[in-house]
């Protein structure tokens, strides 16, 4: 099931294999259908929204069902636990303990003559955030994606789902939106749902930023709504990419590998090791854990067509290989993981030690679990806090330090061929050069 490879020249072709399996024939056909979606929602409103939700969820909702009502988000607190409850609570404490360190400072700096130079960070007035659902649930995606919107302090958040069976949202989930500060919750997703908060409905309002991850259908839409509005990123399925040594325990390895193979079918997991007794171990492991896994189906899919196990000579070359695909996840459960990371260049987060499993930032470790897929983390970086943030150039001049520099602004403005940009500093230095009494 998973293949051992020995060869660099493979593992690289493999590797690319794997970080471009997103790119099929399939994604143009699918993208005219969302332009097809958007268009509607754009033009039609909540109409569209309640036609695609009958057709795509097979849930039929008046109008006044697209808002959840006081009296579900009331009701989900009795129908979770309390540990959940508990967990969750302290899975947000976390997040916003994290993501208050990286909220950015605005600044000014006074320079000579009176010039002032800063920067001035605003949050946006709206964010969107998308979580998937319908059979699964995930209340950990809300926190990730609402706690850094709180700390930026964005005065409105509002989500979106696409409902279940009943048109129900998962408990869980709107105990977690209550919980992260969501203002508003509306059962509608897909495609549609990011029109909506793309353009604005009859009842859903426009926003300036979308985040979250979804399908194939999701992402393509967030791609052709900005502009319109920011995204945080393009997800694409979920991937890991494990080096160790040695001293790794196979067990906890391909544990790991599962972890991740267990959400996507075309979820990635991959092993770069320096020791090959182990990689023999850990195919006999995955094996082994697969057995009686209740997403086998699923998850055997995944690691055949996507596991990976690569056999190195040194831990040098594993970062090689790893900087290469730029991983979401990576995980360095080697004898001493702060020494290898100097050789990291690339990758989403990195998980340090065999005690720090990627199920850790999942849920509640702090840092977010939005992260660049498919490579991009080679440019990209993790949601957070400065997703929601723009800031603005703050420039102020005095008559001394405009005098200095004025001659300059002139010859460039007027090497650029403007000639109201040169003029609008010479009626400004003439002024200065004879200053009426």
């Amino acid at each position: 099931m998973l293949r051992i490879i020995t060869q660099w020249s493979e593992a690289t072709s493999e590797l690319r294999r794997i970080c471009d399996r997103t790119h099929d024939d399939q994604v143009v056909h699918k993208e005219a259908t969302v332009r097809e979606v958007l268009q509607a929602v754009k033009r039609q409103g909540d109409r569209a929204l309640l036609a695609y939700t009958l057709e795509f969820d097979q849930q039929e909702l008046a109008p006044e069902e697209l808002k959840v009502s006081p009296l579900e988000l009331e009701a989900a607190y009795s129908q979770v636990s309390g540990e959940l409850i508990d967990a969750i609570r302290l899975a947000r404490k976390q997040i916003e303990a994290f993501h208050r360190q990286r909220v950015p400072k605005s600044w000014v700096h006074f320079g000579d003559d009176d010039v002032v130079l800063g920067k001035r960070y605003t949050p946006v007035d709206r964010a969107g955030l998308y979580v998937p659902g319908g059979k699964a649930s995930y209340p950990s995606t809300v926190l990730m994606n609402a706690v850094p919107a709180i700390v930026a302090q964005v005065p409105k958040i509002v989500m979106v789902t696409p409902p279940g069976k009943d048109k129900a949202i998962n408990p869980a989930v709107l105990v977690a939106a209550q919980e992260a500060g969501v203002t508003d919750i509306y059962r509608v997703g897909g495609a549609q749902a990011v029109g909506a908060l793309a353009y604005g409905t009859e009842t859903i309002p426009k926003v300036d930023v979308i985040t979250g991850p979804g399908n194939i259908y999701v992402t393509l839409a967030k791609k052709l709504v900005y502009g319109t509005v920011g995204i945080d990123s393009l997800a694409g399925p979920s991937e890991v990419l494990i080096i160790a040594d040695h001293t790794a325990n196979p067990t906890h390895v391909a544990a790991d590998m599962l972890a991740q193979a267990e959400h996507d079918a075309m979820a990635a997991s991959i092993l770069i090791t320096t020791d090959a007794i182990l990689a023999r171990k850990v195919v006999d492991e995955v094996e082994q854990q697969l057995v009686d896994h209740p997403r086998r189906t699923l998850t055997e899919k995944a690691i055949a067509h996507y596991g990976l196990i690569i056999v190195v000579e040194t831990l040098e070359a594993a970062a090689e290989l790893s900087n290469e695909f730029a991983p979401e996840h990576l995980e360095l459960e080697v004898a001493d993981p702060w020494e290898l990371m100097q050789n990291i260049r690339h990758a989403g987060a990195i998980f340090l030690g065999d005690s720090t499993p990627e199920a850790v930032g999942d849920y509640l470790a702090g840092p977010n679990h939005t992260l660049p897929t498919s490579g991009s983390a080679r440019y990209a970086s993790p949601l957070g806090v400065e997703t929601f943030l723009k800031h603005s150039s703050v420039i102020q001049y005095s008559p001394i330090a405009l005098q200095k520099v004025a001659s300059a602004v002139d010859i460039l403005a007027t090497a650029e061929g403007l000639h109201s940009h040169a003029n609008s500093i010479r009626v400004r230095k003439d002024s200065l050069l004879n200053p009426e009494p």
